[in-house]
């Protein structure tokens, strides 16, 4: 079975620990391309998919993008284009999806997870409009499903108490990605930020990166027992 992982530094597993590699030891047989690219938002993923096509055999695909849509906005330096408002968002993660259906029997389209752990925030609300717009377009499309990754981690951390950490510095960020590659180290950088499924508020810790890859997992073991399957969450 061949897998395509399309999106951004999440998906690529840095900063952070990377949920790709978790999925490659619990499917070793399965062929797993990780197209993850950091800083990617949903302009720039077009651009790179229109010059650059996906191999037109894959299995399965998941789409995992628009995180840095909203977190770019808090940044001082933005590393890609950004769309300027939810009508152009739609116009373009459409346009990427069907980019994306071309090389795939079926795709699985994710929403944002979270711009800091504090679910409340002004970012967290935009993406969670950004999850609808996404589950909207998904319904169109019969070989599509959509799986709300912002409701998983609003779930896993609604009892928790949580830090209003972001990490809003470039420099801050590739500190990470230079010095922070070992989980162990990594999960204690996350624990003494006061978070706790990610590493600075959006990349991964080893927790939300075993979150993301069961979620993955169950929908990659759905597939391969129902592939007319369609999961929303």
């Amino acid at each position: 079975m061949k897998i395509g992982l399309i999106g951004d530094s999440l998906t690529e597993g840095r900063p952070g620990v990377s949920f790709v590699n978790i999925l490659k030891d619990k499917y070793p047989s399965f062929t797993l391309e990780n197209l993850g690219k950091p800083g990617e938002s949903v302009k720039s993923l077009h651009t790179r998919l229109t010059k650059t096509p996906l191999d037109t055999d894959y299995d399965l695909s998941f789409l995992w993008i628009g995180v840095n849509d909203v977190y770019s906005k808090l940044l001082k330096v933005q590393a890609q284009p950004i769309v300027s408002g939810h009508e152009e968002f739609q116009e373009y993660f459409t346009n990427v999806l069907e980019l994306v259906i071309t090389s795939s029997k079926r795709v699985v389209a994710v929403s944002p997870a979270i711009v800091g752990e504090k679910i409340e925030n002004t970012s967290n609300k935009e993406l969670k409009e950004l999850a609808l717009i996404i589950q909207f377009i998904t319904n169109k499309y019969p070989d599509v499903s959509f799986l709300n990754m912002h409701s998983v981690f609003e779930k896993g951390l609604a009892k928790l108490d949580c830090s209003d950490y972001i990490s809003t510095s470039v420099m801050g960020v590739m500190k990470d990605v230079l010095f922070y590659r070992n989980p162990v180290r990594i999960d204690k950088l996350s624990k003494k930020r006061g978070l706790h499924l990610t590493l600075d508020g959006i990349h991964l810790n080893s927790k939300g990166a075993s979150l993301v890859a069961d979620e993955y997992a169950a929908l990659i073991d759905q597939f391969l027992h129902n592939k007319d399957a369609t999961v929303i969450k």
